[in-house]
């Protein structure tokens, strides 16, 4: 009797674990998509010093990653868990979550959190997005972005690039280069939100609804985009 009860007793506590760990990391998920409108919000609220308004509603798909971590001593690494999202015919997807990491070489010390912003600019790298797990490296992959309320003819965002990247280091915003970074899916935090695994294609591609919790996010980037397109046409009218 007193094994059965022990048993029991373990059966419950584990259970209890378990969603115990499942309700933090929802949580958690929820405070990032959160943190990341916070990004979104101060981007439009600098134009003069944040991403160009043709850069933005170019863009095919949005990832935020709120304080990617880096840091290290001669060799410096790279972590972050951000929130993506794409166009579609109906207006921007439900959130797809991922994870971002890998390591650079270089004098690199202490350790420094920054907002990580990643706009993907064209078909091919739309298609990398969508495979779940790809490298920001090569020719062509990824590239800083350009600065301010326009973006100059010249700059290599309009040479093809797939991935332009900035970020935000004590509330100033720059180009980032991230080659050698790994963006995957961010399989907990899917669970957690969708209540059960999804494929990030079918995230993003518009086949999953949006989850209430997820409204906020979704709001702010296609606020960013209709500022940005509405800023655009207003210059082309003068």
């Amino acid at each position: 009797m007193n094994k059965t009860i022990s048993l029991l007793l373990v059966t419950l506590l584990g259970m209890v674990g378990t969603y115990a760990f499942a309700g933090s990391d929802r949580e958690d998920t929820i405070d990032r998509m959160q943190k990341s409108v916070d990004v979104l919000q101060s981007i439009m609220s600098t134009p003069d010093k944040g991403i160009p308004e043709e850069v933005l509603s170019g863009a095919k798909c949005i990832v935020v990653v709120p304080n990617l971590i880096k840091g290290g001593f001669i060799v410096g690494a790279k972590h972050g868990r951000g929130v993506a999202t794409c166009r579609t015919a109906e207006g921007w997807s439900a959130p797809a979550f991922v994870s971002v990491g890998g390591g650079s070489w270089g004098l690199q010390i202490g350790v420094e959190g920054v907002d990580l912003v990643m706009l993907v600019m064209n078909d091919r790298g739309l298609q990398h997005l969508l495979s779940s797990k790809f490298e920001l490296t090569g020719e062509g992959s990824v590239a800083a972005g350009p600065v301010g309320r326009h973006a100059s003819a010249g700059t290599d965002w309009t040479l093809n690039t797939e991935v332009l990247t900035y970020s935000r280091s004590k509330g100033v915003f720059a180009g980032l280069t991230l080659e050698g970074a790994v963006i995957e899916q961010d399989n907990d935090s899917t669970r957690a939100i969708y209540g059960r695994h999804m494929m990030f294609r079918d995230i993003l591609s518009g086949r999953a609804p949006i989850p209430e919790s997820a409204d906020a996010f979704v709001k702010a980037v296609s606020e960013a985009g209709h500022q940005a397109h509405m800023a655009e046409a207003r210059e082309d009218k003068q």
